[in-house]
């Protein structure tokens, strides 16, 4: 599969800040990419490093006797052309969705489309048949003479989406695109991402997609997850692969009370962390002890007043493999 983003050794601080520190990163067309990690991770600064928005930096600190620099070889590639040299070549394959809606409040849907098409070089000819097509897609073709101001949250964040798609990019940047929004149109979203690259795959263009979330949910959806922290990607792989990092691990516990129940799980000698899950706790044992936990915790739950009503071993949720990767 071709790369539509090639990304190689790519820094940038903001002072003392080291919003991306030494991140590389290859997508292929095809592909949904999900970037997932904690707030300030370098998801967003990324994802501008990418569409040209930020330079890279070109020296770095290192702090080796002293406080010095060093030059950096970098590299951002987009459907084969280099970010920081041929940047309007690059941004014509790139569709970008920020996290804050940005379009214009006092134009209509459709204006707000037809401005973006012929920013892109739409002709007049051209500009509606597309823009049309795209709201058809995005489920806004009804609603082409309402005022962007007055669209519901999710509905601005589709009309950010057929903004982005407008000019047909091979590659779609979305930074957090369904923060804020509810359950079901957070899945309607979803789906014109998996339809758009399912219609891409079937010969109707190659096409791309890099995705952060702070939803697990989401990233499970996704070809392959980078987990970020601190700047730097600190795995990455399929969901299922990602899981067996923690396969036959993860104890479910339910019971009452869990402020009891946490409180032993997380004492024993062999589990390495008890999280909440909603009504459940999820426990985390050490390779090769989760049977010699469960045992104890049946003996040691009830010795203290606690009641169990389930105790299993279950398999590893991404957001498992999340928190021991915070860790």
């Amino acid at each position: 599969m071709e790369a539509l983003i090639e990304a190689h050794n790519l820094y940038k601080s903001f002072g003392e800040t080291h919003a991306v520190d030494g991140l590389s990163l290859r997508v292929s067309s095809g592909e949904i990419y999900g970037l997932v990690g904690p707030d300030g991770a370098g998801k967003t600064t990324t994802m501008r490093l990418l569409c040209g928005a930020l330079l890279p930096d070109r020296t770095v600190e290192t702090p080796r006797r002293g406080v010095s620099t060093r030059d950096v070889s970098t590299m951002i590639r987009v459907a084969g052309y280099d970010v920081t040299r041929q940047t309007e070549q690059a941004r014509m394959h790139i569709g970008y969705l920020p996290q804050r809606f940005s379009l214009y409040e006092d134009l209509t849907v459709l204006e707000n489309i037809r401005f973006f098409a012929e920013v892109r070089g739409l002709k007049a000819t051209e500009w509606r048949p597309r823009c049309m097509e795209i709201l058809h897609f995005v489920g806004l073709d009804v609603f082409t003479d309402r005022l962007a101001g007055q669209l519901s949250g999710g509905m601005k964040q589709k009309l950010g989406l057929a903004a982005a798609l407008v000019h047909q990019p091979r590659l779609l940047l979305l930074d957090e695109p369904t923060t804020g929004v509810d359950p079901v149109t957070r899945q309607d979203f979803w789906q014109l991402i998996i339809r758009l690259v399912s219609r891409a795959n079937h010969g109707q263009g190659e096409v791309a997609v890099l995705v952060s979330t702070p939803y697990m949910d989401e990233a499970a959806r996704c070809s392959r997850v980078g987990f970020m922290r601190g700047g730097r990607l600190l795995v990455e792989g399929t969901p299922a692969d990602l899981r067996l990092r923690l396969d036959e691990r993860i104890l479910e516990l339910r019971g009452q009370p869990l402020s009891l129940l946490r409180r032993v799980a997380a004492a024993d000698q062999d589990v390495e962390d008890a999280q909440m899950f909603g009504d459940r706790i999820h426990l985390r044992a050490l390779p090769g002890k989760t049977a010699e936990v469960e045992a104890r915790l049946r003996q040691h739950i009830p010795a203290e007043g606690g009641e169990i009503t389930l105790l299993r071993s279950v398999p590893p949720q991404l957001e498992d493999v999340f928190i021991s990767l915070l860790e």
